[in-house]
């Protein structure tokens, strides 16, 4: 019993690791959804029967999309290294975490807000072409608040996800509850680290999955 509590981790070090996992999650998720949702509208809005159909656009876009997300994010990040130190002149730690997190979670927020888009019921198109909307108002006023709920589960998901890529940058040096998985529960054994890690992980989940379902009902109640 001893043993399981016995761990090398200091408080401040498991608050610093809680502290660089926000920043990498907060800061991949705001910057990837500023890639991301224009994205999946583009996607959305230039489909063939789409508000405004564009073939060479979506082809482009399309399959790009798809090669990103086919690289499982540990993959991902090991190959875009030499892109990573050029932006941030690192690849470890926190900044050298951000930048792979960010292309990885933007197409898969991409697709993410694709699908909620095309689940907007056709006739609140044809409600906006009737009522003389542009492409932009139609997006704007009709698309987004119709797909609104939606759109807010779908983000609750892509920071799920996220959160657990920032715990596979601790593989390379990544910082944050990861790193710390890592190097103390993984290479020295520490069970406790361990334990508290997976913990924690499975707390924060349970919280941003609970906050992002209410949010939704209260959207979609509204």
């Amino acid at each position: 019993m001893f043993d399981l509590f016995d761990t090398a981790v200091t408080g401040d070090q498991f608050l610093l690791a809680l502290h660089d996992t926000f920043v990498m999650v907060s800061v991949s998720l705001s910057l990837g959804s500023l890639l991301g949702i224009p994205l999946g509208i583009v996607l959305v809005v230039c489909r063939s029967g789409g508000i405004l159909p564009n073939r060479f656009v979506h082809r482009v876009l399309n399959p790009l999309i798809n090669i990103i997300r086919s690289l499982p994010f540990i993959i991902l990040l090991i190959t875009i290294l030499p892109l990573t130190r050029l932006i941030v002149n690192t690849t470890i730690g926190t900044p050298g975490a951000i930048v792979p997190l960010i292309l990885f979670i933007a197409p898969y927020i991409s697709r993410l807000v694709e699908n909620s888009l095309l689940e907007v019921d056709a006739g609140i198109l044809e409600a906006a072409n009737a009522m003389g909307a542009t492409t932009l108002q139609t997006i704007w006023h009709f698309m987004l608040p119709e797909a609104a709920s939606s759109l807010v589960l779908a983000l609750t998901t892509a920071t799920i996800g996220l959160l657990g890529a920032t715990a596979m940058a601790g593989t390379v040096g990544g910082g944050g509850i990861g790193d710390l998985a890592i190097t103390y529960g993984y290479q020295r054994f520490d069970v406790f680290a361990t334990t508290t890690t997976a913990l924690v992980l499975i707390v924060i989940v349970q919280v941003l999955q609970t906050v992002g379902t209410w949010l939704a009902r209260r959207i979609r109640r509204e």
